[in-house]
């Protein structure tokens, strides 16, 4: 078995999935890299999930990752994921693409993984006994805010746009809660959501000005377990505009139990555009004020 210090690179490529503008990789693939990444650094020392869960009664979890996205992935990269242990629950990754003889830095992120108990099992062996977790809740702490009516109409004040979904079993994972890669999922359409909202969405942008979105950071952090087929209100606001190029916005989600909503995940995002073409194709395009009025609903 390979030593828990010791780094993990394992070989791999985005899917073709996320190649959605010409043949660059959208942040959600990036984030699924890490997972893989992570993954294969259990694998290799004879913790891969399955043998974690039906010997050990332990649930794979990431529960948070934060992620700097430095240069584009392309749809034919091969990736080299470098994982290493940091210590306690942490790792550190790194995502280099392989192409034309060199290696570029695409990402470099910050990883907290536990190990959920879902059952009854052997006991754990000491080498991962520090990552088991009784519950996702153990790791971080929740946020409750009392609700005694629509919990839209309460998440919505202060302009927040609010966008509520079904738990459905294909965001979850142990046949119980929602998964990390669910709430990538959800911060990659709340954003969506969002913009088309606000008047500015990703199709206006480009057919209009020749904007590509492009994310440089994101973050995505599990708080508390939403369950399957609960509803999740799901919040999304713009905080900062960054250089004039770039804002910064946040996500939370929430589900409703009883008459309180409790947090079950928190987000943030850091969002611009790439001009896509002219003269300045490939440079950072600035927000003028009718973009930045849409963004932080100077306009509404």
């Amino acid at each position: 078995m390979t030593a828990l210090h010791e780094t993990t690179a394992l070989r791999c490529r985005p899917r073709f999935e996320g190649a959605n503008i010409r043949t660059w990789i959208g942040f959600k693939h990036f984030l699924y890299l890490v997972e893989e990444g992570v993954l294969g650094w259990f694998r290799e020392r004879g913790f891969g999930p399955q043998e974690l869960y039906h010997r050990y009664g332990l649930g794979v979890e990431i529960v948070d990752c934060s992620a700097q996205l430095p240069a584009v992935l392309e749809v034919d990269d091969e990736v080299r994921a470098e994982v290493e242990h940091t210590g306690g629950r942490r790792f550190a990754v790194r995502l280099v693409a392989v192409r034309d003889g060199g290696e570029t830095l695409v990402l470099k992120a910050k990883v907290t993984v536990a190990l959920v108990s879902e059952r009854d099992s052997e006991p754990v062996p000491d080498p991962i006994a520090g990552f088991v977790a009784d519950t996702v809740s153990a790791v971080t702490a929740p946020l409750h805010r009392d609700c005694d009516g629509d919990p839209v109409e309460l998440l919505s004040d202060g302009g927040r746009f609010v966008w509520a979904w079904r738990a459905r079993y294909f965001h979850c994972h142990y046949a119980d809660r929602v998964q990390h890669s669910g709430y990538v999922r959800a911060l990659e359409e709340v954003v969506d959501r969002f913009l088309a909202d606000r008047g500015v969405s990703v199709g206006t942008l480009m057919r209009e000005r020749s904007w590509i979105p492009v994310v440089s950071r994101a973050r995505v952090r599990l708080v508390e377990p939403a369950l399957m087929e609960e509803t999740v209100y799901t919040t999304f606001e713009v905080g900062d505009i960054l250089r004039d190029t770039l804002f910064d916005g946040r996500m939370d989600c929430y589900v409703l139990r009883g008459n309180e909503l409790v947090q079950t995940a928190t987000a943030s995002i850091v969002h611009g555009y790439a001009i896509g073409a002219g003269e300045r194709a490939g440079a950072l395009a600035e927000l003028d004020d009718a973009v930045v009025a849409a963004l932080t609903g100077a306009n509404r």
